[in-house]
């Protein structure tokens, strides 16, 4: 890649990649477009990535507003300096689109609104088993060393997905997005094919069933499986067999890997269009599809009875069904907004 420091190079258009809380896969993603990177090196000045680039974070301010082209900002917002970096390249780019599951949804990292901060930094910097802290020091935002002030960002209260702190001009689903996808997003840009500002891109319009090659019959189940009770018949529904796949519920377009793979969806693409809340959206699909056994034609009381006893087979709601949506999901989390 031909990305330079500072101003970049002159003549082609600016393209930035930057990473909030995720763990990297976006970035591999962009690296596993294999030959297609020449293609995005020939369209782009590839000018800031902090995972590939040596660009500093003063080089983006230097830049006159408006002078990054595209910028693909992924990872949720977790920290001050995540929250921070979204406003500067907000104001940096002409077109801001948020990369991956976790700045679209949140993702992995937006589970952890299931506590509160205070709860996070005292079960990872003083009740870990494995931690070794007598003096129960906790992290501050500016320390005096010999060398001088060091200053750490600070957690925000809450995890946050990139449009609720700034507007966002795309999105890009997946965790991480399909390569190929992200190169029809790409391909979009270069060639000025873009849908309506706020559009998905990369993306299909209907669910992963839709993608799924698997035989899909009458669905009406007994009782849940988890991954490893079960070994899944080839070319059967894996919803039908008992397996919780989020198919149903997610955003379609990468084309089904999983269960081809003999894997359940793990619903990686969020809701689909016109599905604000995907666990509950899958919540309503298990219970439309629940055999209720020698409950059937009994009374209310019964049924009741035959939903829970079901139901409590989910073994863990939120890291199943908001594994991936929960900052962006109607809930949000148990902390407050």
């Amino acid at each position: 890649m031909t990305g330079g420091r500072g101003g970049g190079k002159p003549g082609k258009p600016k393209l930035a990649m930057y990473w909030g809380a995720s763990c990297g896969g976006c970035e591999i993603a962009l690296v596993n477009l294999h030959e297609r990177i020449l293609d995005v090196d020939a369209a782009f000045d590839f000018m800031f990535c902090p995972c590939l680039l040596d660009t500093k974070k003063k080089d983006v301010e230097a830049l006159p507003d408006g002078a990054i082209a595209v910028t693909l900002f992924n990872g949720a917002l977790r920290s001050s300096e995540n929250e921070e970096m979204a406003r500067l390249l907000r104001r940096k780019s002409r077109l801001l689109i948020a990369t991956g599951s976790c700045a679209v949804e949140g993702c992995i990292p937006g589970l952890a609104n299931l506590r509160s901060r205070e709860e996070l930094i005292e079960g990872v910097y003083l009740d870990s088993p494995t931690l070794d802290n007598p003096q129960g020091t906790l992290p501050v935002g500016s320390s005096l060393t010999p060398l001088g002030a060091l200053e750490l960002p600070s957690l925000l209260p809450r995890v946050k997905t990139l449009r609720e702190v700034v507007p966002v001009d795309y999105l890009i689903p997946g965790c991480p997005p399909e390569s190929h996808q992200l190169w029809n997003a790409l391909e979009a840009v270069i060639l000025g094919e873009l849908p309506a500002p706020g559009s998905f891109l990369g993306a299909g319009e209907g669910t992963v069933c839709r993608d799924c090659a698997r035989t899909k019959e009458d669905k009406s189940i007994g009782r849940l499986y988890r991954n490893h009770e079960i070994e899944p018949v080839d070319g059967k529904c894996l919803l039908e067999q008992g397996m919780i796949c989020l198919g149903v519920a997610t955003r379609g377009g990468c084309g089904a890997p999983c269960p081809d793979a003999n894997m359940p969806c793990s619903g990686c693409y969020g809701p689909p269009e016109g599905v604000a809340d995907q666990g509950g959206a899958m919540i309503a699909a298990l219970g439309s599809i629940i055999d209720p056994g020698e409950h059937r034609g009994k009374g209310e009381k019964e049924l009741a009875l035959r939903l829970e006893e079901f139901l409590d087979q989910v073994p863990d709601y939120a890291g199943l069904l908001y594994k991936y949506t929960l900052p962006g999901s109607v809930l949000g989390g148990r902390v407050k907004r």
